[in-house]
């Protein structure tokens, strides 16, 4: 199971779900919403294996923190995963988008200078300034849009410009949904939860749930469950290696898995 986009960290027990996705084997990204989250995560996860820390500045606290920019700029070194991180433009946020823009800016620009980095993107309501910035500033990070709500004609520019996708159960309970998916190229598709966020009727979602996003990633890849499982190994394997191939600085964080432990 791989959840490539959870807040571990803003669930009532973090610790006890920490605990089962170890015991599920479950493969997690930890994103984080503040640098200061981000210490705190690390500290809690530890080396939990296939559990990984995204560092990140969530847009909508943008307004409020921006400030935390400088922070987490001088954290990228030490950090494999940069997330979440990005652009909201929903009715509450649009004000503060030219904040935001230079904000994410700054991280990608700052992420391209430490030689790049998986990104879990936010993009609600502002698909098309998050990829203005991705296309102005980006050479050697891979950007993974989380959630994606963006149109089809959105969609088939950030495929050109070599994004990634993580859809998880509640992203694929609408029709459009499930046609959005039926775009995406399937070999850059991972799944995630956006857990606690993303629920299963009244429950969370935890990160073994995002099997629960199989069934309908079977049907528009017309594989059956087994085989769907072996794709998204073979994706994450890939997105994973790639960067740490190209990894030519002194970064100490393990990678989320390798080859041999996939």
């Amino acid at each position: 199971m791989i959840d490539l986009h959870c807040h571990v960290d803003l669930y009532p027990d973090p610790e006890a779900v920490l605990r089962e996705a170890v015991r599920r084997r479950c493969y997690v990204l930890a994103v984080t919403t503040t640098p200061m989250a981000w210490q705190g995560t690390c500290a809690l996860l530890g080396q939990a294996p296939r559990v990984r820390v995204g560092l990140g500045l969530h847009p909508e606290l943008v307004s409020e923190r921006s400030a935390e920019v400088d922070m987490l700029c001088a954290l990228i070194g030490e950090a494999r995963f940069i997330g979440e991180v990005g652009l909201d433009g929903s009715r509450r946020h649009r004000s503060s988008l030219p904040l935001q823009r230079e904000v994410f800016r700054q991280i990608v620009q700052k992420a391209e200078a430490a030689g790049g980095r998986v990104m879990s993107i936010h993009s609600r309501g502002a698909v098309s300034a998050t990829l203005d910035v991705l296309e102005r500033n980006l050479l050697r990070s891979t950007p993974v849009l989380h959630w994606f709500t963006g149109t089809e004609a959105e969609l088939r520019r950030a495929s050109a410009l070599g994004c990634w996708f993580s859809v998880g159960p509640a992203t694929l309970r609408s029709s459009r949904g499930r046609r959005l998916l039926a775009a995406m190229p399937s070999d850059r598709v991972l799944t995630e939860t956006d857990g606690p966020f993303g629920r299963n009727g009244n429950e969370p979602l935890y990160p073994w749930d995002a099997d629960l996003a199989t069934h309908s990633l079977s049907r528009c890849w017309n594989l059956d469950a087994a085989a769907t499982r072996a794709r998204l190994r073979r994706n994450l394997r890939r997105l994973v290696d790639e960067h740490h191939a190209a990894d030519t600085n002194s970064v100490r964080v393990n990678a989320m898995s390798t080859s041999a432990s996939i």
